[in-house]
Formats: C-alpha cells, structure tokens, sequence
C-alpha cells in the first residue's frame, strides 16, 4: 500500500514537470441537483437510508466480488462449504444462488441422525407436522418460500440456506406449539384439555434463538391455510428514514414514503384475497403531506366509493401520496372487522416500537428532540395488542434496541413467552444434519466434539454454525 502511494506521487510530479505553461489542467465541477422547495418548514428527510443494512451491504458485496476475482484459479468440487468462508459478515447473506433444493434422495442412509434417528421429516407441509417431527428438519422449496414469504425471508434463514447450501429448516417443539396455539383458536377441539390459548404473543428470548424464523414458518403456514397476513420482516424500517412530517390534526408523525413501502408489501403476496374482501368503513380518508409535493390544494379527506374492496384501498393510497398514511392507518381497523377468513398480523422487531426513531424534531436552533416510535401514525396503529385480533411479535436484539421493561405499554401482561435457544437433542440434530451437508469432515466429527461446541456456544445457533467448521 505505501509502495503504490510512492509510484502515485512520482508519477504525478512527473506530470506536472512535462505540463506546458500554456496548457492549464482541467477541473472538474460537479453538477449540483435542483431542488424543488418544500411546502412548510415542519417537514423533515432523514439523513440515513430507509434499510439499516444498504451499506453493509454493498460493502459485504464490493468484498465477494473482489474474493471472486482472486480465488477463480481455485476449483474444487468436494470442498467443504463450512471452510470456504469462515466469517459470515464477508458473504453477501442476501445472494443465495448456490442453495438449491433438495434433490430427489438417492442414498437414505446418509439422512441419518443421532440416535440412529431419520433426519428428516417426511411430510413437506407445516399443516402435518407433528410431535413426532420436532428434532427433525423439514425440506423447503426456495422458490416457494420466496414466494410466500414475498416480503423477505429473514437473514437468518439465509445465512442457514446460504452455509449449507440446502433450504432446509429445524422443526423446533416451541414451534410447533406456537402455531398449535393459533391453531386452537380458529379451530378450537372438541375436548379441550384446560390448555390457554393466547391471541397476542411476544417472541423474546436471547440472540439468534430462531425468533425470527419461527416467525417466518408461522406466516408460511398461516398463508397456506388460506389467512390474511399481514407480515412485517423488519419492523424497524417504520421507524428510519425518508420524508416525515407533524400532522397538525392528530398531532402524529406522518412518514408517507414508508406508508407506501407497507401498502407495496402488504398487495405482494395478499392481491387476490384483497380483492374479494369488501371495505366495511367509509368514513373519509385524511389527506396529509405528499413527499415533495406539499399538500393537496382544496381537500383535506378523501372518500371511498361504495362497494369498494380493500385492494381499491390499497390502491388509493399508492395512488395518492397524500392518502398513504391515512391508508395505513385505516387498513388497520378494517382488518379487525374483517370475518370472512383468520387475519394475522406478524411483526419481526417488534422492539424496535418500544423506544426512540430516527427522526428528530428541532426545539430550538441548535437543538432536537428525539421522536418516540408511538408518536409515529403508522406505528401508533398496529403497535397495540389490547384488542382481539391476533398478533405475534418478535423482538430482535440485534437491532441494539436495549432492554426492554417486562411490562410494556399496549401488551397483555401474559403475552410475553422466552423463546429458548437450542436444548442438547436439538443441537445433536443440527449438528448431524451440518455433517449430512458437509459442513463438518466427517473424519473430524464426533459426539464429544459437537457437544463441547454446544456448551462453547451455549445453544446460540449462529455460534454454532460458525463454530463447527473448526471442529
């Protein structure tokens, strides 16, 4: 590096050495952006971007290519992927072109697991999943997953798909009791044993315990059993960035740029059941503050026409950029009178609603106020759980929210469950299946070793797979 720093400032003496007096060198102006003015001055950009994970992304993108270009002369077919790269954070976790799904078994004798056990499930539907199933993993089609999951899978999930190259997942006993808990209350038993069901549930626990992705699979199976979603991977993204603004009748922050990205999410995977669901309020919608187009000349609301299905709602607000947070926040009352199918509404970093956004309001001129995630429009409307709809969050410590008081605001006292991480049987089970897909050496594995990376890791999933290669 100093070397190349030597050659570069030789190089540019020598040039300035050879240049004429007449000739002048060149100067590079940039060309400034013009700026429509803002209507009022209580209107706000915030400075970061709207995905907390841009620039991490493009840097972990800049190092895998520059790791391709250096490592192409090096092919090897039996490699094994848990020693290709051993740092997570190098790896793009987005890019998962090189997990395919499972192919059709040849050889059932490799899919064993502890105890001489099968390692997989034989089902492929989260419906079937039994008892008999936990400690076992559940093949995907990613394609599918995709699909249903059309707002993002979670980054575990990928890392897991990316690392051992097969979408495949853990089917966990906290899991199965989850979803059976929201079985129930659709379709209560007929001798019900005394077991409480509970239709708002917190997902807390310690970091990368598979909140997440339990989450994930409890959306995917809702889907399939034909449930209106409403599936928020990453709650945080209400609360940073884009265009916000204080609305001067309700006394709430108004930010119609992620208003829009939540109508967007919400028509990808739900169009054709919107559009069976009829509108059940037709009281006008409030307009608000456009991004960059100031308020709507001679209208203050906007109404409806009857008739109207929830996805001509949803239209509105993609529309109209004055309407999007109004949208938002009437969505959410229709859905608590929506009867004709189960509505869910899931949120991953639920935590995130519980403390400060990003956005700051100034007090005075050298000084701002840090805006609270409740005095959002949007967060102020699906944050609480004291209703009857059913609602699932899952808090995400990796998102350096803090702590959180064990009574929170607008939660039931009892809907907060630990979800725990990984008991012993369930990390012989992963281990095995990382040896199945060659993580591990199968001369370097044995059950004295895994277990001490179990203890090392203390049950920590993403510890675990980081550990193994090194077995």
């Amino acid at each position: 590096m100093h070397l190349r720093c030597i050659l570069r400032a030789a190089a540019a003496a020598a040039a300035r050495k050879t240049l004429k007096p007449s000739q002048k060198p060149f100067l590079i102006i940039p060309t400034i952006p013009k700026f429509s003015p803002l209507s009022p001055l209580s209107s706000f950009y915030s400075s970061k971007s709207s995905s907390a994970a841009s620039k991490s992304k493009a840097k972990a993108k800049s190092k895998g290519k520059s790791a391709k270009e250096t490592s192409t002369a090096i092919k090897d077919d039996d490699a094994f992927p848990g020693t290709e790269d051993l740092d997570a954070e190098d790896a793009d976790p987005e890019d998962l072109s090189n997990v395919a799904d499972p192919p059709p078994p040849i050889d059932r004798t490799l899919d064993v697991g502890p105890k001489g056990l099968p390692l997989f499930a034989t089902t492929r539907s989260i419906a079937e999943l039994g008892r008999k199933d936990a400690c076992t993993y559940m093949d995907f089609s990613l394609a599918d997953l995709i699909a249903v999951l059309a707002e993002g899978l979670p980054s575990g999930m990928k890392r897991e798909f990316k690392e051992t190259r097969r979408s495949a997942l853990l089917v966990r006993q906290n899991f199965l009791d989850l979803r059976d808990n929201f079985r129930r209350i659709v379709d209560p038993p007929l001798h019900n044993k005394g077991v409480k069901v509970r239709k708002q549930i917190v997902l807390d626990g310690p970091v990368s315990c598979g909140k997440s992705i339990a989450l994930a699979m409890l959306v995917h199976w809702a889907r399939s059993e034909g449930w209106l979603v409403l599936y928020v991977p990453q709650g945080k993204e209400w609360t940073h960035g884009g265009f916000f603004y204080k609305h001067p009748d309700t006394g709430l922050w108004d930010t119609p740029i992620q208003a829009a990205k939540i109508l967007q999410d919400f028509l990808k995977f739900n169009k054709s059941r919107l559009e069976q669901l009829k509108c059940q309020c037709y009281d006008p919608i409030p307009l608000g503050e456009g991004a960059g187009l100031g308020w709507m000349k001679g209208a203050d609301s906007m109404a409806m026409p009857e008739g109207s299905s929830l996805f001509d709602l949803i239209q509105t607000g993609l529309t109209y950029t004055h309407a999007a947070v109004g949208v938002v926040v009437r969505l959410r009352k229709e859905l608590s009178m929506v009867k004709d199918v189960p509505v869910l509404i899931a949120i991953d970093q639920y935590n995130s609603w519980f403390t400060f956004s990003d956005y700051q309001e100034p007090v005075t001129p050298r000084s701002c106020r840090p805006i609270h995630a409740r005095e959002l429009s949007t967060v102020n409307a699906y944050r609480s759980m004291m209703n009857g709809d059913m609602m699932v969050g899952a808090f995400s410590h990796s998102t350096a929210v803090g702590k959180l008081r064990k009574d929170l605001p607008d939660v039931p006292l009892d809907a907060r469950i630990n979800f725990p991480r990984y008991s012993l049987d369930e990390a012989a089970t992963v281990c095995h299946y990382y040896l199945r897909q060659r993580v591990i050496r199968p001369d370097a594995f044995s059950e004295e070793k895994w277990k001490k990376i179990y203890y090392l890791s203390n049950g920590n999933g993403s510890e675990m797979r980081w550990l193994v290669p090194f077995m």
